[in-house]
């Protein structure tokens, strides 16, 4: 399979039109900040089967960070995918993350996007049953979706052709997870922290190498905080058993598009710069 690579004049308007994303996602609105202050005093009233979730989904990140854990995912589907929207069909012996690197921009963004759309329908039904069941289906709610915004993440990486098994890989998927559910002043500077880990070289971690990469995680936190939060909105609803189911299904849904979206664009930028990095000059 013959590298494909795009002219710069394309792969530059691309970039622009991430980092003009990038920007958008900077402004978070007064009123979608103010709203979570109401979650301040609802966590002193959480019952404590929830803050034990919680702590189980912190120590469940640390744990895929370090080795994967439970949530890796198997690659040759992934490849699968991007080999027949790139090649019309499946098949070819031995294609790999190698041939995918080498596939075309929009054969990435279409699979990416597929995949995107599959694991929204999938957390939509999951937030509907959470949103109905009362408190302990709730309770299970936070490992659940956590655990499939960590797999959409590693999906992510495969249609651009990185490598999920790789730790510094997991570290910046953790930290499209932390972008995802960031506030403005947090989204800023995980987007300063990412750039750095591209810089130094395919995602790895810049200067400090790994203690550096692993104080940056101490985001974690903010992550988890975030699933609570939507915790809470669907408690507060679970009063009124169709609405929870709707607000449910609408949150688990939503929280998927956003991990997806920021994991697809976030992954689409560092395809792009290294390929505007080793494209000769004047293409």
């Amino acid at each position: 399979m013959q590298a494909t690579l795009e002219n710069e004049a394309y792969l530059r308007s691309e970039l622009q039109a991430i980092e003009r994303w990038e920007s958008e996602q900077k402004d978070l609105w007064f009123w979608e900040k103010l709203g979570r202050l109401p979650f301040a005093m609802l966590d002193k009233v959480t019952p404590k089967i929830v803050h034990e979730k919680i702590g189980v989904a912190l120590d469940e990140i640390g744990s895929f960070v370090q080795t994967g854990g439970q949530y890796l995912v198997s690659e040759k589907t992934i490849l699968g995918l991007v080999e027949k929207e790139s090649l019309g069909k499946e098949g070819v012996v031995g294609f790999t993350l190698e041939h995918v690197r080498q596939a075309p921009l929009d054969a990435m963004d279409r699979t990416a996007d597929a995949l995107a759309e599959s694991r929204a329908n999938i957390a939509t039904a999951q937030g509907a049953t959470t949103g109905f069941g009362g408190l302990f289906t709730l309770a299970i709610d936070i490992p659940a979706i956590l655990g499939l915004s960590l797999k959409v993440l590693q999906e992510m990486a495969l249609c651009y052709g990185y490598d999920p098994q790789q730790k510094h890989e997991r570290e910046f998927i953790v930290k499209c997870l932390q972008f995802a559910s960031s506030d403005i002043v947090g989204k800023k500077a995980v987007l300063d922290d990412l750039d750095r880990m591209a810089a130094a070289g395919n995602g790895q971690p810049g200067e400090g190498g790994e203690r550096a990469a692993m104080s940056q995680l101490q985001g974690w936190r903010e992550v988890i905080a975030g699933y609570r939060d939507n915790f809470g909105w669907k408690k507060l609803f679970q009063l009124v058993p169709i609405a929870g189911m709707i607000f449910g299904a609408y949150i688990n849904r939503s929280t998927l598009q956003e991990v997806a979206e920021a994991g697809k664009m976030l992954y689409r930028k560092r395809r792009i710069m290294e390929r505007l990095a080793a494209a000769p000059e004047g293409t």
